[in-house]
Formats: structure tokens, C-alpha cells, sequence
């Protein structure tokens, strides 16, 4: 059993750098955050579960807790066979929910550059996959997979609920200007639709933190931004780097920062604290993002 030390592998905030523990499945090699592995063990009795999601193996207990187990080669379609001894339990929180990952190896942990990761294109994506990012390691490819989206197909209560902002109150929110950073196109979607529901509706969005920089970083080609939101994990720039270059700019040291992203924790809210970040939420708590939005914009 491997526990993971946050202590040792926290990098130094706004680096743009993060530290990804490798795993195989099938021939492929993909990549997890670290910040989002809690610890690695060798496999434990699996017990099945009547009606179970396609990805879910069933639950596992580790020390007192009852995890479910996803096994990540039913969600890639990897179908070859493989020998078990060396298969592995990633156990990774997401969305404030504990989930393990079954893996069919588990190599070392490489530290790279947000600018070494590439979001992959329509093409070589595909429709229904689940990489967001390419990481061009100097031997090989890995790949980056959409844990989130992962665990919201299988617990779809673990995705952010549009049907709470019944409890917000109303306010006139028109006329701020907000900018929000997300890779994933169904939630940039989403807090497009939640925002402009919740009465926000001037919103300029853009793919990841590399890109909402190159329009910010151009003062005169850009509106008055009231505030940013953005997510933490993006291909190219993250949002702690993002955040950084934001409040070290002279138009914009006064300007609110909302960090809005999966791997929010308690170890963790010190790094967005040491950017600049003005505020943090956890995925997918979308009425506490509105109503620190509010919190900042309609004082």
C-alpha cells in the first residue's frame, strides 16, 4: 500500500508544472493528476453489487471506508488479457467523492509542464472518449482521462445540479463581465447556461488558462473583466499559473479570482491562497460559486 505524501509532492505554486503518477492499461500509458490520488494498493476483495454501472467492478474496503472500484479498461474498451499480479487500486477523490481505479500497472511519478500537454483534437478524440490531454513525454505519449466525467457517468448526483439555483436569491446580476477558463466543453457549457440563468449574462469563455491569457494579456482588445473564473487542470496553462499572471498585471491586480475545480482540498487551498485567488470553490457546488460571485461583484 502506497499513501501519498502531499507534503513532498506539492510543487511550488503558479509554476505551471504538475506531477502525474503513470499507469498502464492495455499497451496504453496514461497519466492521474497526483493532487488527485489519495493512495495506491494492491488489489483487495472486490464485492459485486446488484445493479452496477458497466465501468463499476463492484465495492472494495479500504481501512473503514467502502469504495466503489472502477475498472478503467471496461471504460477504454481495452479488451486484451492481462496478468493480475501486477494490477493496482488507485484511490483518487473527485468532486469530493472517493473512488478507486483498477489499473493494470502502475509505473513512477513524472513532474512535467502544463505546456507539454496538448488538448486533443476532434479527431483523434473521437466523440465518446475520455482523454482531455496528450502529454508529449520525450519517449512516449500519455494520456490524460476525464476522471470527472468518468465518475459523473457513473453517479451522475456527483455533477453540478442546475435544478438548486431555485434556492439562490434573486439579484440583479447584468452587466459584469466575466471570463471563465474550463477545457471541458460540457462545463464550459454548463456554467455558461448556469450563469446566464443565474442573471450573468455578459461571459466570454475560452478552452484553457494559455488562451484566456493570450486575450487578457491584451489590454486593449479586451472588455472590462469584473472577474475570472477558472478551473484548475487545462492543457497549456493551469489555472494556479493563470491566476498568477492575472494579479501580477497592472489592469488587473483588483480583479477577483474564483478557482472552481475538482481537486480543491484542504491540504490544497493554500496553493490558489499563495496565487492571488480571491476565492475557491470545490466542484460541482454551483449555487456556493454564484453566491461568491455575488459576493465579490454586487457588494
Amino acid at each position: 500500500m502506497t499513501q501519498m505524501s502531499q507534503s513532498n509532492i506539492l510543487l511550488e505554486s503558479g509554476t505551471n508544472e504538475l506531477e502525474l503518477v503513470m499507469f498502464e492499461v492495455g499497451k496504453g500509458t496514461y497519466g492521474i493528476n497526483v493532487l488527485k490520488v489519495r493512495e495506491i494498493v494492491q488489489p483487495v476483495e472486490v464485492t459485486t453489487t446488484p445493479n452496477r454501472h458497466p465501468y463499476v467492478e463492484g465495492v472494495i474496503r479500504i481501512r473503514d471506508e467502502i469504495i466503489p472500484l472502477i475498472d478503467l479498461s471496461v471504460v477504454l474498451q481495452v479488451n486484451e488479457e492481462t496478468d493480475q499480479t501486477n494490477h493496482k487500486f488507485v484511490v483518487a477523490e473527485l468532486n469530493k467523492l472517493k473512488v478507486a481505479f483498477r489499473v493494470h500497472n502502475v509505473s513512477r511519478i513524472h513532474r512535467v509542464s502544463w505546456s507539454q500537454v496538448e488538448k486533443p483534437n476532434e479527431l483523434s478524440q473521437g466523440e465518446f472518449s475520455h482523454v482531455t490531454g496528450i502529454v508529449k513525454m520525450e519517449a512516449y505519449v500519455a494520456f490524460m482521462l476525464d476522471y470527472e466525467k468518468i465518475v459523473v457517468e457513473v453517479h451522475p448526483d456527483a455533477g453540478i445540479k442546475r435544478s438548486t439555483l431555485h434556492s439562490l436569491e434573486p439579484r440583479n446580476r447584468e452587466g459584469k463581465h466575466i471570463v471563465i477558463a474550463e477545457d471541458s466543453g460540457i462545463l464550459r457549457q454548463l456554467l455558461k447556461d448556469t450563469l446566464t440563468e443565474a442573471g450573468y449574462n455578459q461571459l466570454t469563455l475560452y478552452e484553457n488558462g494559455q488562451e484566456a491569457w493570450d486575450a487578457l494579456s491584451n489590454v486593449d482588445s479586451v472588455a472590462t473583466v469584473d472577474l475570472v473564473i477558472t478551473d484548475i487542470e487545462m492543457p497549456r496553462m493551469d489555472g494556479h499559473r493563470l491566476t498568477k499572471l492575472v494579479k501580477e498585471h497592472p489592469s488587473y491586480e483588483q480583479t477577483p479570482i474564483v478557482i472552481f475545480s475538482s481537486i480543491i482540498s484542504d491540504d490544497l487551498f493554500h496553493k490558489g491562497q499563495a496565487v492571488g485567488a480571491d476565492g475557491q470553490i470545490s466542484k460541482p457546488e454551483i449555487v456556493q460559486l454564484i453566491e461568491l460571485v455575488d459576493s465579490l461583484l454586487l457588494k
